[in-house]
């Protein structure tokens, strides 16, 4: 008979991905429990790839208006440091600015969002806040 297709790992994974000797099954199933656990903690705002971008935030929370900035923004969310705390759950309205000149516009593009607050957690004396935007309308 041959063994043609089967990795050197007995078959079980696929060609080029087999399984290092020094990893037990147990430890591969930790692993992936791990990860699955992580990945269901914030499905909502992890699910799209995330851009590296630092924009001006108008915040209008339960605590009056605030000024914060992006950390991070994807398709269904948006990631910004505060100087206070919002709680998970908390419905927020927020503005985001893009600059005339990184939207190839003669002014800048404010979008009005509304969304949920679905983390927060304290950074380098600020607050991080995880935002899932349930509603957006782009002002010009």
């Amino acid at each position: 008979m041959s063994n043609k297709g089967q990795s050197a790992n007995g078959g079980g994974a696929a060609p080029g991905r087999a399984r290092k000797d020094t990893e037990s099954a147990a430890d591969q199933g930790k692993d992936e429990k791990s990860m699955r656990a992580q990945a269901s903690r914030y499905p909502d705002i992890q699910s799209a790839a995330r851009f590296p971008i630092k924009l001006p935030v108008a915040v209008k929370g339960q605590a009056g208006d605030q000024s914060a900035e992006t950390e991070n923004i994807s398709a269904n969310g948006v990631l910004f440091q505060m100087d206070s705390d919002m709680p998970v759950g908390s419905m927020v309205d927020f503005t985001i600015s893009f600059p005339a000149d990184v939207v190839g516009s003669d002014n800048d593009v404010r979008v009005d969002c509304r969304g949920r607050v679905v983390r927060n957690y304290a950074a380098e004396g600020r607050r991080g806040v995880g935002v899932v935007i349930d509603e957006y309308r782009f002002q010009r």
